[in-house]
């Protein structure tokens, strides 16, 4: 198995530990060595669990060789519980690459597909990745929003409940991701008010019962980040994430994997522009990079103490 000589290990025990505590596991994406570093520090500072989320995009942005060698360079050992993670794979191939430079789970994310079609590809993932001991994540239902490029709905879908024994059974995955009101991107509900859909959740865990759950789509768009932008030039309006305490719910559920990206991307961003409206004679990248990767850091610090409840589980 590839993915061992980094260190890492798949999503199987971690899920299972998380289904028995009732915490979920922080999937946190990055995209550079600042991220890369913040998300990894927060996760050995807490002794949490962690998955390190990379897009089919920031693979492309990074490159295979920068990649893997910042997670070997990072000497992760297997007692820290770290998965390295393909998130939203659209296609066999670039699941299968992302097995073969050791990655230890991926998701195929098949869900703009027919039914039978979103099964046929996730078995044949499944099948591919189990042969080298590699966890396996589909979807079923659509999320609206967008991640990246390559991530992006104009539609939403909820899951169905009585379609999932027999996606679970036929594809083989290891994890499914759900939709029940999550979305993508800095836009993903109208209000703070507005709920997730916990009555399909239920539904879906009675029908599959400790079976992992994932959600993407949930951060939860820190207004104080928004705000910190918008005060140093940005212009991010009626930004409203998932509300943290929808989110610290789900994860007593079987939502064993909840995915964070956009709180990130706000904290790196927020930093930066206060770095320069405080001083805009600075233009030493290492200066305001620092602030961004320590800004990541302490966000991450506290969605995995205070959502996913996973600190102090190693």
């Amino acid at each position: 198995m590839k993915y061992e000589k980094y260190g890492l290990v798949n999503t199987t025990a971690m899920f299972g530990d998380a289904l028995s505590g009732h915490y979920a596991i922080g999937a946190f994406n990055f995209y550079n060595m600042e991220t890369f570093a913040a998300i990894l520090g927060a996760a050995r500072e807490t002794k949490s669990p962690i998955i390190l989320a990379v897009s089919e995009s920031a693979i492309k942005y990074m490159s295979d060789d920068i990649l893997m060698s910042m997670i070997d360079a990072a000497h992760i050992s297997q007692n820290e519980n770290v998965a390295l993670h393909l998130d939203h794979g659209h296609s066999f191939d670039a699941c299968a690459h992302a097995i073969d430079i050791g990655f230890s789970s991926v998701m195929i994310d098949a869900s703009d597909l027919p039914f039978e079609e979103n099964i046929a590809l996730s078995a044949k993932v499944a099948q591919y990745a189990h042969a080298h001991g590699v966890s396996t994540e589909a979807e079923l239902g659509v999320l609206k929003g967008q991640e990246d490029e390559n991530t992006f709905s104009d539609t939403e879908l909820y899951t169905n409940p009585s379609d999932v024994p027999d996606f679970v059974s036929r594809s083989g995955v290891d994890s499914l991701a759900v939709a029940i009101g999550t979305s993508h991107g800095a836009y993903k509900m109208k209000s703070d008010k507005q709920q997730l859909r916990f009555d399909i959740l239920a539904e879906i865990m009675a029908k599959t019962p400790d079976f992992p759950l994932v959600l993407h789509g949930a951060s939860s768009i820190p207004s104080h980040l928004v705000q910190r932008i918008n005060d140093n030039g940005g212009n991010i309006q009626n930004a409203h994430g998932i509300p943290v305490h929808q989110l610290q719910q789900a994860a007593t559920t079987n939502v064993c994997k909840i995915n964070v990206d956009s709180d990130s991307r706000l904290a790196f961003t927020a930093a930066i522009r206060q770095n320069l409206a405080v001083a805009p004679q600075n233009f030493n990248p290492r200066e305001y990079l620092a602030m961004a990767m320590s800004a990541v850091y302490e966000n991450t610090i506290d969605e995995i103490t205070n959502i996913m409840n996973s600190a102090n589980r190693i």
